[in-house]
């Protein structure tokens, strides 16, 4: 017999997802000013910098169209230059400014606390084989 669908790992990821995000949406305008999903658009960029918008979507998991929105809100707030991709006449190339950069280092320490408050219940040997099994499984799950 199958499992009930609560004990499926799919059902408790989206649960814990959807328990994590609902701190995280107070949280992300109350320490950076941001909506979480600006938010996790910049911690994206400045994480990875320098990004196409192409690049921002697969790393952020959104659309291209929502990624572009993204940028541009956060160009239009300062926090992002957009420039002319040097290789590529039609594309653009996304870092953070000098403010933006700024707002990076606190929405990092804001993600960085967030992560302890979920998997501060487990010890340093479970975080560390949780993370392990979180990599083979995106690992496994990618297109090949």
């Amino acid at each position: 017999m199958p499992k009930p669908l609560d004990r499926t790992l799919t059902y408790r990821l989206h649960q814990l997802h959807k328990l994590t995000d609902m701190d995280s949406q107070s949280v992300y305008p109350e320490r950076t000013g941001l909506s979480m999903s600006d938010g996790r658009c910049l911690t994206t960029i400045g994480t990875f910098e320098p990004l196409s918008v192409k690049e921002l979507a697969d790393k952020a998991n959104l659309n291209k169209g929502q990624a572009s929105r993204a940028a541009q809100a956060l160009v239009d707030q300062g926090l992002v230059l957009k420039a002319d991709h040097p290789g590529d006449g039609r594309g653009v190339v996304l870092t953070l400014t000098p403010t933006g950069h700024e707002v990076f280092e606190r929405a990092m320490a804001m993600v960085h606390q967030r992560n302890q408050d979920i998997f501060g219940c487990l010890s340093d040997k479970e975080q560390a084989t949780l993370s392990g099994l979180f990599d083979r499984l995106i690992s496994h799950a990618r297109p090949r």
